[in-house]
């Protein structure tokens, strides 16, 4: 029995060192062998999660084909090393024991469970049982099932399993990398900046004056002529009745002393003439 006991410690021994180095190993090598899968074999060797896989004696890796995982790879480097994580379940499973599923329904363990950033379930996946077809999701409440298995793609059992789903499994949370949140900040009361004297404008009239000189221009008044004057432009002083009467006077006067004479002469005639008859 020790003999016997020995031996199957040393066999089991050397089965644990074996596998381990064929999962480091074997894991890209295993991509290799199937051209449809190359894009995620990439992100794989991107994100350099071939190191923390090859820690893990017992693996299973979701694959998506190149045509599926297109509406991940525009991701950032830390978003898809989350999302990677997550279709990297810490346990053997192939066909057969996906169809031997007694419950409908079972949580799965990921690698991103493993980094201490895993939260509301976001580090699970569901795998559930339905009229013989077999689905994956993230275990966060209220997240779809809409990852189907299609295949197994590559298996050594117990130790290293690729299969293939329909569809990249993004769990909520895990767009973006998950950090604490910062303290709040400290509220400071700005203190008041000293006005430049280069940028503050001169003082100067009112708005009023200003509108008023902008409308308006100013020019100089115009030189007085003889025509500007007021007694060219109005009219003369008409004569008043007074006047009128004088230079009637003064215009009769010869007129007068003429008429007199004129009379004077007529009375000597007819003196003259009644003297002949005496």
């Amino acid at each position: 029995m020790g003999l016997n006991a020995s031996l199957y410690l040393l066999s089991l021994t050397i089965l644990l060192v074996f596998s381990k180095v064929v999962t480091a190993n074997n894991i890209t090598l295993a991509f290799q062998k199937y051209s449809k899968f190359s894009i995620m074999s990439n992100l794989f060797i991107k994100t350099k999660l071939i190191v923390p896989i090859s820690k893990y004696q017992t693996i299973t890796v979701l694959a998506v084909s190149n045509d599926a995982i297109s509406s991940i790879t525009n991701r950032s480097e830390v978003e898809l090393r989350n999302i990677l994580m997550t279709h990297v379940i810490l346990d053997y499973y192939d066909e057969l024991k996906l169809q031997g599923m007694r419950e409908k329904s079972i949580m799965l363990t990921t690698l991103y469970q493993t980094t201490g950033l895993g939260e509301q379930m976001n580090g699970f996946l569901n795998v559930s049982k339905s009229e013989g077809r077999v689905y994956f999701g993230s275990e966060v409440k209220n997240s779809p099932l809409n990852a189907e298995y299609v295949s197994t793609v590559y298996h050594n059992p117990f130790n290293l399993s690729i299969i293939q789903i329909t569809m990249p499994i993004v769990a909520p949370g895990l767009s973006l990398a998950i950090f604490p949140p910062p303290p709040p900040p400290v509220p400071v009361s700005p203190s008041p900046t000293p006005m430049d004297a280069s940028v503050v404008p001169a003082p100067g009239p009112a708005a009023d004056d200003n509108s008023s000189d902008s409308a308006v221009p100013k020019t100089p008044p115009a030189t007085a002529t003889a025509t500007d004057t007021p007694e060219a432009d109005s009219p003369a002083p008409a004569p008043s009745a007074d006047n009128e009467k004088i230079e009637a006077a003064d215009k009769a006067k010869p007129s007068s002393s003429a008429s007199k004479a004129g009379s004077s002469f007529d009375v000597i005639l007819l003196l003259a003439f009644l003297a002949s008859f005496a």
